[in-house]
């Protein structure tokens, strides 16, 4: 049995915003970001800081010259593309049966993944359902749909159920009440 964990993979993002926030939901779920460029802003610290809640400095994560890079360094690794081109909810999948990596790819805020991408991945490209006038969701939104749907199906390896840093019966003890 392989280390299970989820890969999030982006194609080309565009907007600082958006990466910094997923930054943060990679750190929250241990999950590993590969980035492929080119990019739509300059990647550092400053630019990530705040909507990564300063997680930029924890987040594990690759970067890839462009698609060609990341196949290079992928090859056949199974892919589970995002897109509101899927005909079937990422729920429909079973990752219980993947005791391995998974890599969930995510595209483009204004174009998504690239049609040719998507066509050879067609068999494991999924959408998150949504009222039919909706164009999409924003990505930082779809990542944490997606990755949390995996984790879910993995009952959340490695990861706390119960609150860690003010103790799980911080609501019910009402010590809030004393802060």
């Amino acid at each position: 049995m392989g280390m299970r964990k989820v890969n999030i993979v982006l194609f080309e993002p565009e907007i600082a915003n958006n990466t910094a926030a997923i930054m943060r939901t990679c750190v929250a779920f241990d999950m590993r970001l590969h980035i492929i460029e080119p990019l739509g802003f300059i990647l550092n610290e400053h630019n990530m800081s705040r909507g990564s809640a300063n997680e930029y400095k924890k987040v594990d994560m690759i970067r890839y010259d462009n698609w060609a890079d990341f196949e290079k360094k992928h090859p056949n690794t199974p892919l589970y593309c995002l897109s509101r081109y899927g005909q079937k909810p990422i729920s429909d999948f079973n990752f219980t049966e993947i005791e391995d990596e998974v890599y969930l790819m995510f595209g483009r805020e204004s174009t998504g993944i690239d049609k040719e991408i998507l066509y050879n991945h067609f068999d494991t490209t999924f959408r998150i359902p949504m009222v039919k006038d909706a164009r999409s969701i924003n990505i930082a939104n779809t990542v944490g749909i997606a990755s949390a749907e995996v984790l879910r199906q993995w009952d959340y390896p490695g990861l706390e159920k119960k609150e860690t840093q003010r103790g799980a019966d911080y609501i019910l003890s009402r010590r809030w009440e004393k802060e």
